[in-house]
């Protein structure tokens, strides 16, 4: 992530400091993810073609409507331990690991599977955050995550039926 300069402000959340730093900083980083994800849906959803349009335009827009509300949530929680959400556009852009959406072609099976890709990067590095929160003993952040890991491999498994015989 791209560093940017620390900025925190007093809270009574009795999380130590260190604890606190470390936690913003992990939480801008599943932020970033997290609506690079949401436009990524998105660029699926627009640019969709083939037989199965209807099906994965629909699919697709449904996906990004439930991922929206993790960016919220992720950018709020950043903020309650005093820090500030870096959730803009372009710091998402410069700050996502996930990989860049293609350009085309945009056939459903191309566009399933880039997608399947990405929530599972996605998917993967929600699971090590929890691991990462606990470890700091920030247990209100490792159970927002936990509870968007659970929803990410459902979305992954909605995603993966699609391409899976």
């Amino acid at each position: 992530m791209a560093k940017t300069k620390l900025q925190t402000f007093h809270t009574h959340v009795d999380l130590s400091e260190k604890t606190r730093a470390q936690m913003i900083e992990l939480l801008n980083e599943r932020l970033a993810d997290a609506a690079d994800l949401y436009s990524q849906t998105k660029q699926a959803h627009w640019n969709i073609k083939g037989m199965d349009f209807i099906q994965l335009h629909e699919f697709f827009d449904d996906l990004a409507e439930q991922v929206l509300p993790y960016v919220d949530s992720i950018a709020e929680r950043a903020t309650s331990i005093g820090g500030v959400a870096l959730g803009t556009a372009r710091m998402a852009a410069a700050n996502s690991t996930l990989p860049e959406f293609p350009s085309g072609p945009y056939d459903g099976k191309t566009m399933v599977k880039t997608l399947v890709e990405i929530y599972g990067k996605f998917a993967n590095s929600t699971r090590a955050a929890i691991d990462a929160a606990d470890k700091a003993g920030d247990k209100d952040t490792a159970d927002l995550f936990t509870t968007i890991s659970g929803e990410m491999d459902k979305h992954l498994w909605f995603l993966e039926a699609h391409i899976q015989v």
